[in-house]
């Protein structure tokens, strides 16, 4: 089907000039493939992978998991008792994160780490344990249904797999906002001896060097154990690079939109930020999963070869 396509795009007079230019483009570390042929593959991949689908089920998955994982974070706390109001730190962490105008899910996150918890051993620490690898879950059997992945998991073997990740992508965050804190305190210092002499830049570059991190961190794990040939793929991959750059530039943009453009606001309420927040899931879900789709086309081309 793919030859058949080729020759499709080769009648058209200005796609067909750019194919050619393509086919001769070869591109580093793929074993002389041509970007057509990434292109080819991955397009295709996108097409007949039923794309939007998997990335609305993820979308769903995700913000149904948001609030479990939340519960998670707040009962590995007490693990870090080396840092004084660690709880207000990490949820200040969190509403960074949040696109503009939803203001509304950081008193709801503030009431749930309100909420007395029974520790580790409680029902509410298991619950959301498992809630909380749904989520993982579901961006897991996403990837699965990738065009180009064709060796699954058994549904148990993958649920062990999702809670494992959903340990580590909770691990990850932690030590995210621990840094950010000690960083803070080192450039407090280091502005204290007259290195620096505006603070408060310095705390925001940390700040985005810290997400830039976390975010490929945790994209690259997901990527990793995502799917059984996910182990074939380097842990720092293209494709990782790829979402992590993607969604630094959705999350750029979207705020201005929001920001300047959006009215969800007025005319939904406060209901216009649950909006706000499942389309900026939804718009990540499908990156990740262009992400992963990259990854998924290289290593069938190498395959290929």
């Amino acid at each position: 089907m793919l030859k058949k396509v080729e020759k499709q795009v080769e009648g058209i007079p200005v796609i067909g000039f750019l194919a050619k230019k393509a086919q001769k483009v070869i591109l580093p570390g793929l074993e002389g493939l041509s970007l057509y042929d990434l292109l080819e593959i991955y397009i295709f991949g996108i097409i007949q992978g039923t794309f939007s689908t998997r990335a609305s089920s993820i979308a769903f998955s995700f913000f149904m998991a948001i609030f479990p994982f939340l519960l998670f974070i707040l009962n590995l706390i007490p693990f870090v008792w080396f840092i004084d109001d660690f709880q207000l730190k990490l949820l200040a962490f969190i509403d960074t994160l949040l696109p503009p105008q939803t203001a509304f899910f950081s008193d709801v996150f503030a009431d749930i780490a309100s909420t007395p918890r029974g520790g580790l051993l409680s029902f509410a620490f298991l619950l959301s344990i498992f809630l909380t690898s749904n989520g993982i879950n579901a961006i897991f059997t996403g990837f699965e249904f990738s065009y180009h992945t064709t060796i699954n998991r058994t549904i148990i073997r993958q649920y062990f797999v999702a809670m494992g990740v959903a340990i580590i992508v909770a691990v990850l965050m932690l030590i995210s906002v621990i840094v950010f804190v000690y960083l803070t305190y080192i450039i407090e210092d280091l502005e204290a001896i007259g290195v620096f002499t505006d603070n408060i830049i310095w705390a925001q570059i940390g700040r985005y060097l810290v997400f830039i991190l976390m975010v490929y961190s945790i994209t690259a794990t997901l990527y990793f154990f995502g799917t059984k040939e996910g182990r074939n793929s380097k842990f720092f991959s293209i494709g990782a690079l790829f979402t992590t750059l993607l969604i630094l530039l959705t999350t750029f943009l979207f705020a201005i939109y929001i920001e300047k453009f959006s009215a969800y606001n007025e005319l939904y309420g406060s209901i216009g930020a649950l909006l706000i927040l499942m389309l900026y899931i939804w718009l990540n879900s499908n990156i990740l999963l262009l992400g992963f789709e990259l990854n998924a086309t290289i290593n069938r081309l190498k395959k290929k070869k």
